[in-house]
C-alpha cells in the first residue's frame, strides 16, 4: 500500500494527450436522418446529426447533491468546450436537472432519448437504477456519478472509480494502518436507504466480519437533516469511528452534534459526504482533523491548468474534486466514442461495443485506474484517502490510490 502525501504529477496536458493518442480514423459522415448513415464512412443513427453528437446529462442541480452536480456537469461541459470526437464531431450536452427524483429522471431522459447518443452524466443510484431498463433496452453507454455496485449490473453503465463497498473498505484500511481503529471496535454507520446506502453498508459489513467490528446500523432517508439521535446512540454505544454514507448536509450535523457532544473519533465517509463549502461552517476546523473521504480523485495538486480553466470558465464557483471525476468520465467517454469512430460505427449499438472493449482506462490521473467494465464487478480496486484542508477543491491527500487489504475480495 502506498501512502502519504500526492507528489507533484503529470499536469493535464497528460490526459489531453492521452485522449488524442486513442487512434481516431477521422473518417466521417454528414448526418442529418436518424438512418444508418447514407452510406458514408462511419455509420449512424439517434443522437448525430452531421458533425455534432449530442449527450445526455441528469444531473442533480437544485436537491441534496447539487453542489457536486453543478461542478460535475460544468467540468462535462469545459471538456467538450476543448475537445471533439475523432477530431471531427463537436459534442453539444442536453442538460437536464432531476432534483435528486427517479422518477422525474425517468420523464427527463423519455424526453430525451431520441435526440441522443450516450449519457454523459446520471447522477445518483436511484435515479440509475430507475432507468436502468431503458439504458438496457435502448443500447445506452452511460457514466453515472454514482458508485453503487448494482449499477455494475446495468450493461454500458461505467462506474467511475471503486464501488461504494470497495470504497469504503479502503477507507476503513486507512484507519487501522494509522492506528485509528482496531480489531473489535464498534463503529457507527449513518447511511441513505436506497443503492448508495445499502452499498457503503455492505463495504462496513465486509470489513467487521474480517477485523471482528460490532457495526452499529442507522439508516436514514436524503431527506433527514439532524443526525442528533444517531450520534448520542453511537456515543453511549462507545463508538471509536462513526462511517457515513450520506450528503454532505448530514455530514454537517454529524460533525456539529460529535463536536458538542465530546465524541472525539474519526469520521470515514464515501466520496460524496463531503463538499468544500462546509469548510465556510461552524465545524471547520473540526472537520479538517477528523474527517477522513476515501475517493476516486486525488487533490488540484497535480491538475493545476485544470484548476486555472475551470476558475477562468466559472469564476464565481467554489470549485469541488467533482471537477475532476467530471472531467475524467468525460475523458473517458471520448475515448469510446474515438473507438467507436475508429471502427466506423458510433450507432448506439457501435458505441456499446466499443465501451465494452475498454480496458485499463488511463485518465492522465484525473480518477483512479479502471481495470475494465465487467458485469457485477467493482471496476476498480484503489481509492485515495482525503482529508479536508483549506486549499483548492477544500481537501489535501493523505493517502495516494492504493488497493486496501479487503478491497479485491470485495470486489467480486
Amino acid at each position: 500500500m502506498n501512502l502519504g502525501k500526492r507528489s507533484a504529477g503529470a499536469a493535464l496536458l497528460a490526459a489531453v494527450l492521452l485522449t488524442a493518442a486513442t487512434g481516431c480514423s477521422n473518417k466521417a459522415q454528414d448526418n442529418s436522418s436518424s438512418g444508418s448513415g447514407g452510406g458514408g464512412d462511419v455509420q449512424t443513427d439517434i443522437g448525430v446529426e452531421g458533425k455534432t453528437i449530442k449527450l445526455g446529462v441528469l444531473t442533480d442541480l437544485t436537491a441534496v447533491f447539487a453542489a457536486l452536480g453543478k461542478d460535475l456537469t460544468n467540468a462535462n461541459t469545459l471538456y467538450w468546450k476543448d475537445h471533439k470526437v475523432c477530431d471531427t464531431y463537436t459534442v453539444d450536452l442536453d442538460v437536464q436537472d432531476t432534483g435528486y427524483v427517479p422518477q422525474t429522471g425517468v420523464q427527463l431522459y423519455s424526453g430525451m432519448k431520441d435526440s441522443i447518443l450516450a449519457m454523459q452524466q446520471t447522477i445518483g443510484s436511484p435515479i440509475n437504477t430507475a432507468l436502468a431498463p431503458a439504458y438496457e433496452a435502448d443500447k445506452v453507454v452511460n457514466f453515472p456519478s454514482a458508485w453503487s455496485k448494482t449499477l455494475t449490473e446495468i450493461p454500458g453503465t461505467g462506474v467511475v472509480g471503486a464501488t461504494y463497498d470497495v470504497e469504503i473498505s479502503n477507507g476503513y484500511d486507512y484507519l487501522f494502518q494509522q492506528g485509528l481503529l482496531k480489531e473489535g471496535d464498534t463503529v457507527g454507520h449513518i447511511y441513505f436507504e436506497g443503492e448508495y446506502g445499502a452499498n457503503g453498508l455492505a463495504g462496513s459489513k465486509a470489513v467487521a466480519e474480517e477485523k471482528n467490528l460490532k457495526i452499529i446500523e442507522a439508516q436514514i432517508k436524503s431527506t433527514d437533516q439532524d443526525m442528533s439521535a444517531q450520534v448520542t446512540q453511537f456515543k453511549a454505544a462507545g463508538v471509536k469511528a462513526i462511517a457515513l454514507t450520506v450528503a454532505p448536509g448530514q455530514l454537517a450535523s454529524v460533525a456539529a452534534v460529535a463536536q458538542a457532544q465530546g465524541l472525539d473519533v474519526p469520521i470515514l465517509g464515501n466520496n460524496p459526504v463531503f463538499a468544500p463549502g462546509l469548510l465556510a461552517g461552524p465545524t471547520a476546523q473540526w472537520l479538517k482533523t477528523h474527517l477522513y473521504v476515501a475517493s476516486p480523485v486525488s487533490s488540484f495538486d497535480d491538475h493545476a491548468d485544470l484548476l486555472k480553466s475551470y476558475k477562468e470558465a466559472y469564476p464565481d464557483v467554489t470549485p469541488s474534486l467533482g471537477v475532476l471525476v467530471g472531467y475524467g468520465m468525460a475523458t473517458m467517454m471520448n475515448q469510446v466514442l474515438d473507438a467507436a469512430c475508429d471502427n466506423g460505427d458510433l450507432t448506439h449499438a457501435g458505441v456499446l461495443d466499443a465501451f465494452n472493449n475498454l480496458k485499463d482506462v488511463d485518465t492522465g490521473g484525473l480518477v483512479v485506474p479502471i481495470r475494465g467494465f465487467e458485469k457485477g464487478k467493482s471496476p476498480s480496486l484503489e481509492s485515495f484517502v482525503l482529508q479536508p484542508a483549506d486549499a483548492p477543491g477544500g481537501a489535501k491527500v493523505l493517502a495516494d490510490a492504493f488497493e486496501g487489504e479487503f478491497a479485491a475480495k470485495i470486489a467480486g
